[in-house]
């Protein structure tokens, strides 16, 4: 297999050269996902957010070796979605609503010591500066990615990064003070 397209294949870089490209890689791009693990249904999700990638790349034509470039992309497509795996791992918010929810009858005791934890996390969220209250919603319960936070907050990707760190680390060290 041929490892360059031509350029002139490539053309203006238009929905069309993507589509060609997406019937050509996509099983491809599929089995290298999943070679890595990835589940057949996430691995086609990913294929697809690599070619929705290069729809967003403005000059194609301008790339000597698109399948190189394919696969960059594709690793980094894989490696963005590990790192969400394991931030969602990491702070599993679902587990404690679980056990919020798992009791068959609450003891107001516990709904008293519920409320004021709910408080508490209220309140600290009210104490870090707006941008990074955003950021950290928009990241940690909106589940939204952090270039499209960047996007929309107007900053870049990495104080996107850094707010999130922050943030966490204040929540931590809030919640540590008060137990």
């Amino acid at each position: 297999m041929n490892s360059e397209l031509p350029r002139q294949d490539l053309g203006s870089g238009d929905a069309m050269d993507v589509d060609g490209l997406s019937r050509r890689y996509s099983a491809v791009l599929i089995r290298y996902f999943q070679r890595r693990g990835i589940q057949r249904s996430d691995a086609e999700d990913l294929a697809q957010e690599v070619f929705m990638r290069l729809v967003r790349q403005e000059a194609l034509a301008e790339i000597d070796n698109i399948e190189g470039y394919l696969f960059v992309m594709a690793g980094n497509v894989a490696r963005d979605m590990f790192r969400k795996n394991k931030v969602r791992n990491d702070n599993r918010l679902d587990e404690i609503v679980h056990q919020f929810q798992k009791a068959d009858t609450v003891q107001p005791d516990q709904a008293m010591e519920s409320r004021q934890e709910l408080d508490g996390i209220v309140a600290a969220l009210n104490e870090l500066p707006q941008r990074m209250r955003t950021i950290f919603i928009l990241a940690r319960l909106e589940n939204m990615p952090r270039a499209e936070i960047a996007k929309r907050v107007g900053v870049s990707k990495r104080t996107v990064e850094l707010a999130i760190t922050q943030a966490t680390a204040s929540l931590a060290d809030r919640r540590r003070r008060l137990t």
